[in-house]
């Protein structure tokens, strides 16, 4: 029922409105920069931690219970149905051209007389959502989420706030956060947006679209909580999805220092209030200020909130707020009006945020430079690989040797760096729930780890030279397993 009114309010989208030439165009320019991201190799560590769990999906094992990792179900759903990088990348291409078009639909109901701020804020978004700089061609959870929310935020735009727009709206941002639960934030934005353009009167109607949105985000989240439950995975999937992303959020700090509570989650607390004092500012001069410029900078303030919320410097956190930042920098550079000026102050707090918390960057022009000098044989497949990482060719040959000399139901145990590209590329899976070292750096201990290999031992045991040192691993492997195979430094290690 959800996917036929959302494909029925596509159509009629595409219908209205002729998709200009000039956004065709761009769309075959989109496609042309993602050519390379399709010759990508396994190399990724959250790819490869995607597309590990959605092995496990298409073999029908329950997921958390048997197969761990932090994000709720939807990204692993989707590496299951891809099953490989090529046609995940694939999947991440089809999701950007809609998310694309999904953000012109919004410039147009935004400034529909405004051809150039349609054209420039189009063209950089597509551009920063495509290119790696923000991680743009990695099949990371904010590249997915990004359709159901700009969807959402499209139909608060033209649709009137009827019980079925609020409520589908409700869930396409469950369906969002079905991929990351960060993408909750943008509904605390959405509320904003409605009680600071609420006219006198209207209290009783935003309480009303408040408890609909609510009770259709939650549905969906709910069914996945009955689905885990009936699976017999429900706690795994509470704590693994939910409960420990609350700890996330001071996780990348850590010290063995007993911290007070005003100490430790000061900055959080901080970031909150200048989230709620911009609201405020907001409903202050909402008499003097356009709606576009309440929605926009109201979607921001949230996103912003998200983006910093576990204080990491990961690139691709910061996708979650570029839709309104570019809308700002559209309004910026084609409004003649006091509001081009007014963008200022809150460009001024976005672009503070990347500088403060030191996101990391990746270099675009070295990506497409490398990748043409493959297409054109200047440089080998394997010295293609090896620029994404010099482990790649390693994790190649060991992946390998694997798929040579076991069958898909053999376990495997990879002690790795690079763990879940070896599980990735092979079509192997671990004995234990945990597929990346860091799982069990946080989540295990060697000797649980000794424990659980005892318990069930694994057909081959993998040691490679870019591990964490685990010498309990080595002396149970040379007890119990017989060294068989090397790769380089790495070792590969059969049970007797």
């Amino acid at each position: 029922m959800l996917e036929l009114y959302s494909m029925n309010l596509l159509k009629r989208m595409m219908d209205k409105i002729d998709t200009p030439v000039w956004l065709e165009i761009f769309f075959v320019v989109i496609i042309l920069l993602r050519i390379p991201s399709l010759f990508e190799p396994f190399y990724y560590g959250d790819e490869m931690i995607y597309l590990t769990l959605g092995e496990g999906i298409r073999r029908g094992m329950p997921l958390y219970l048997t197969l761990h990792d932090n994000k709720p179900p939807l990204i692993y759903i989707m590496a299951g149905i891809a099953g490989n990088v090529f046609l995940f990348k694939t999947l991440l291409a089809a999701f950007n051209l809609v998310a694309v078009y999904l953000f012109w639909k919004i410039t147009v109901n935004l400034f529909p007389k405004n051809l150039n701020f349609q054209k420039v804020s189009t063209i950089l978004f597509g551009i920063l959502t495509t290119i790696p700089l923000l991680e743009g061609n990695i099949a990371n959870a904010e590249n997915f989420m990004m359709v159901p929310t700009l969807f959402a935020f499209y139909l608060v735009l033209v649709k009137e706030r009827s019980f079925r727009n609020v409520f589908f709206t409700g869930l396409l941002f469950s369906m969002a956060a079905l991929f990351k639960i960060v993408a909750a934030f943008d509904v605390i934005g959405l509320l904003a947006f409605w009680l600071i353009t609420s006219k006198r009167g209207d209290l009783l109607k935003f309480i009303k679209d408040t408890i609909i949105l609510s009770v259709a985000f939650v549905l969906p989240i709910a069914l996945t909580f009955v689905w885990y439950f009936l699976r017999g995975a429900f706690p795994e999937y509470l704590v693994a999805a939910f409960l420990q992303n609350l700890g996330y959020v001071s996780s990348w700090k850590r010290s063995g220092v007993e911290i007070p509570f005003l100490v430790k989650n000061g900055p959080i607390l901080t970031r909150f209030a200048v989230m709620i004092i911009g609201f405020i500012i907001l409903w202050f001069l909402r008499k003097k200020i356009s709606r576009p410029y309440i929605f926009i900078v109201a979607w921001l303030l949230s996103t912003l909130f998200a983006v910093t919320l576990s204080e990491r410097p990961y690139p691709h956190y910061f996708l979650q707020s570029i839709a309104p930042v570019i809308l700002l920098l559209g309004m910026l550079f084609t409004l003649k009006n006091i509001e081009q000026t007014l963008v200022i102050i809150p460009l001024t707090l976005a672009f503070f945020v990347p500088v403060y918390f030191k996101f990391w960057h990746y270099p675009t022009t070295t990506y497409y430079t490398r990748f043409v000098k493959f297409a054109t044989k200047q440089i080998s497949k394997e010295e293609y690989f090896s620029g994404f990482s010099s482990n790649v060719p390693t994790n190649y040959q060991i992946a390998d040797f694997l798929v040579q000399s076991s069958t898909k139901d053999d376990k495997v145990f990879v002690w790795s760096n690079d763990s879940a590209a070896i599980y990735a590329l092979s079509r192997r899976l671990p004995p234990t729930k945990y597929v990346a070292d860091y799982h069990f750096l946080d989540f295990s201990t060697k000797e649980e780890t000794i424990k659980q290999l005892t318990q069930n031992p694994p057909k081959f045991i993998v040691i490679t030279a870019n591990s964490f040192e685990f010498n309990e691993l080595a002396d149970f492997a040379k007890e119990k397993y017989l060294l068989i195979n090397r790769v380089g430094s790495s070792q590969i290690y059969l049970k007797i």
